[in-house]
């Protein structure tokens, strides 16, 4: 178990070389390794492998078979996806048995078709990987090899902690503690890939230590003040902000002048009703769905920190529509944009918000125009909103997040109720997905959506 991008890739591939060179006049010999995906897994260590044989003792007798495996004199290894679609069927290890990334493979296809690939010569199984949650394939054989060193005090786990990596290489040690600056020592992927902790599978995503941090001291803006609003000569290739900042690099608007203000509004759109609307179709419908505004100073100031290079959020004011018509919503959104002048609008586009962000880049814009305009808008999905979450959580741990003073407010107290009811849960294999909202069902969660 390393820290991810410590080297076990090259570790197998060593491994793999100096066995194939042993059993080499061997007939019969053969490795099996296994990848949770084909492309690029497998393909990688395939290649990794054959980099380590690309010498001059033994360019000569390596040869690639059928595509997936590579043989070396009379010795073989096979590669394989351990993809729940994957047909592995009819292959023996009679040397080594490797699973790679572990904790991303499914428990049942190793157990069922790799797992007795190794029993004719009881070959030696080795499996590599990073830390997730307690169910994966790797925590699990973890638990039983510890349970064994227990009993005989022959050693069966070994750990690379990002430390131990970082005395042997700076460079990846100044990499690991940028990484800890920009998502926070208690992020999930800080606490699993790099400290070799697991992480619980399913629970509440914002504990009691995690809330506590999303409180600011600031006080709730009813009115937009005077700020500095998005002209011209800031449409400059910034970072894009706002709900949709998801590390990547896009259009946006460059850093604000000193005593500047800069504002981004975010939106979740939800349908519109006939008859009622506001607090009394809520006390009717209580399930029913809410366009939710929030309403961000965004502080660019962080930006110039070398060490943090990233902007801080801190909420200012947010609105609670539930049932309202989208043409009375898109004239008060109108309305908001203008007051406090944004700089950023990121919109929710999917379903039933698709036409109101289509007017609204009508009218300010599309981030992706030529110039870039001010709006973004953010089609949802299951990976969408999994990455949403994970980043989401990211603001939280480093204090980029900061919401106003609670005010006792209808909306204020809503935000808070679904801050606590949210739960979440960590899919199992490669993708590492956060499936997260508010199981309630009588408490949407509109408002931490937006």
């Amino acid at each position: 178990v390393m820290s991810r991008q410590a080297g076990k890739n090259e570790l197998s591939a060593q491994l793999e070389a100096y066995l194939m060179n042993w059993f080499q006049l061997k007939r019969g010999a053969s490795l099996v390794k296994a990848s949770p995906t084909y492309k690029p897994q497998t393909v990688n260590s395939k290649m990794r492998l054959r980099d380590c044989l690309d010498n001059p003792w033994n360019r000569k007798s390596l040869h690639s078979d059928e595509g997936y495996i590579l043989r070396l004199g009379r010795c073989r290894c096979f590669f394989f996806s351990a993809h729940p679609s994957a047909n592995v069927v009819g292959a023996t290890a009679t040397v080594l048995l490797e699973c790679d990334e572990a904790q991303d493979v499914n428990e049942d296809k190793w157990s069922k078709e790799f797992a007795p690939m190794a029993a004719a010569c009881n070959a030696t199984t080795v499996f590599y990987g990073t830390l997730w949650t307690s169910r994966t394939l790797l925590a699990r054989v973890m638990r039983a090899l510890r349970a064994q060193e227990a009993q005989d005090g022959i050693q069966r786990v070994f750990e690379v902690p990002w430390e131990t990596v970082a005395a042997e290489v700076p460079a990846y040690g100044e990499y690991v503690r940028g990484e800890i600056r920009r998502l926070g020592e208690n992020h999930p992927v800080i606490k699993t890939q790099y400290r070799l902790q697991e992480i619980d599978e399913a629970g509440r995503m914002f504990t009691e230590q995690r809330a506590a941090a999303m409180k600011g001291r600031h006080e709730r803006q009813r009115v937009a003040p005077r700020c500095a609003g998005p002209t011209p000569d800031r449409r400059r290739g910034g970072r894009m902000a706002g709900a949709a900042e998801e590390g990547q690099q896009a259009h946006g608007w460059g850093p604000a002048g000193a005593g500047e203000e800069l504002y981004a509004i975010a939106v979740d759109v939800a349908g519109e009703d006939e008859q009622l609307e506001g607090e009394e179709l809520r006390q009717e419908d209580p399930r029913r769905d809410s366009t939710a505004v929030t309403v961000a100073r965004v502080n660019l100031d962080g930006l110039s920190d070398p060490l943090l290079s990233a902007p801080r959020y801190e909420v200012v004011d947010r609105h609670w529509w539930t049932g309202r018509k989208h043409a009375a919503v898109y004239a008060s959104l109108c309305d908001l944009i203008e007051s406090w002048q944004a700089s950023w609008v990121v919109v929710d586009a999917t379903g039933l918000g698709a036409g109101l962000a289509s007017f609204l880049c009508k009218r300010y814009g599309s981030w992706k125009g030529d110039p870039p305009g001010l709006v973004i808008p953010y089609e949802f999905g299951a990976a969408r909103k999994s990455d949403l979450g994970w980043a989401f959580l990211a603001l939280v741990e480093t204090g980029r997040y900061k919401d106003y003073r609670p005010d006792g407010a209808a909306d204020t107290r809503q935000f808070w109720r679904e801050v606590a009811e949210c739960e979440f849960e960590v899919l199992p294999g490669p993708g590492h997905t956060l499936r997260w909202g508010v199981a309630d069902r009588c408490v949407h969660d509109d408002l931490l959506i937006s």
